[in-house]
């Protein structure tokens, strides 16, 4: 990559249609509640909740639990729950550098301290359409991809001198053979998978962003909103406010997952919503 690259930058037409339609737009399917501090969905609706206890439990589809990580008590808490690839899901935990790896089952596998590739200062990690896992170091402001073993495969050149500014990206998602680097206030950067920088989308101020399938999604305040990878423009529903004043939004491509605080159950309630 070149320092002069010239960067598509996409502006957003957002389609504010049926802001009136909320209630046939998000449909209640299912709750599911219990000690919920996080959660995170994948590809197949199948739900990793963490709870209080720093435990990572699994339930597929139909809400049944299929399987649950204990081995907590080394890293504490993880930062960042991956689970782009079912088959193989990445914790990765921000204050030791260190990516553990499981399997769909929730066995460890492996383990990464990237520190030992001196990575010593990561928000955020992602992993790879071909298993290796994606790491913005922070530090050196670089893009970098690693292996199973943490071996530095490619990097790209520094942000600074390539953008001119230096980013803070908090998501990574590897999707259609791109990958969607999001920082909240520059926007997504996408790449392709030589690291070569392709586009900049002036996406901004998102929460709970996602990229999935042919979509991104997004909220903010009381708004959802999904854009096309493939058009270029994005829907925007208005949601009602059983959903919108929730802690926390997940997707997928079919349904919209919110966690909110259950004061009767003294814990948290994922509700989840089919929508169009």
């Amino acid at each position: 990559m070149k320092k002069g690259l010239n960067i598509l930058v996409i502006c957003i037409l957002l389609s504010v249609s049926g802001m009136a339609q909320t209630d046939t737009t998000f449909r209640l399917i299912k709750t599911m509640k219990g000690d919920i501090v996080d959660f995170t969905v994948d590809n197949l609706d199948n739900v990793y909740i963490l709870t209080s206890r720093n435990q990572i439990k699994k339930f597929n589809a139909n809400g049944d639990s299929v399987a649950i990580y204990n081995d907590v008590k080394k890293f504490g808490q993880a930062t960042l729950v991956d689970v782009s690839n079912p088959l193989k899901i990445l914790l990765y935990y921000k204050d030791f550098a260190t990516v553990v790896m499981l399997d769909r089952f929730l066995n460890a596998v492996n383990s990464i301290d990237l520190r030992k590739q001196n990575i010593f200062q990561a928000k955020a990690i992602g992993q790879s359409y071909d298993n290796k896992i994606w790491v913005y170091d922070e530090i050196e402001n670089k893009l970098k991809k690693v292996d199973e073993d943490g071996k530095l495969l490619q990097e790209t050149p520094d942000f600074r001198l390539l953008l001119g500014t230096a980013p803070s990206p908090i998501k990574i998602f590897d999707e259609n053979r791109y990958v969607y680097v999001y920082d909240s206030i520059f926007g997504v950067y996408v790449f392709d998978y030589y690291g070569a920088l392709k586009n900049n989308i002036m996406i901004d101020h998102w929460q709970n962003f996602k990229v999935a399938g042919k979509y991104m999604y997004g909220s903010r305040s009381d708004s959802l909103f999904r854009y096309s990878l493939s058009t270029f423009q994005a829907d925007k529903w208005k949601m009602p406010e059983a959903i919108f004043k929730s802690r926390a939004f997940n997707f997928s491509s079919t349904r919209l997952y919110a966690l909110r605080k259950d004061e009767e159950a003294k814990g948290n309630t994922i509700l989840i919503y089919s929508f169009r």
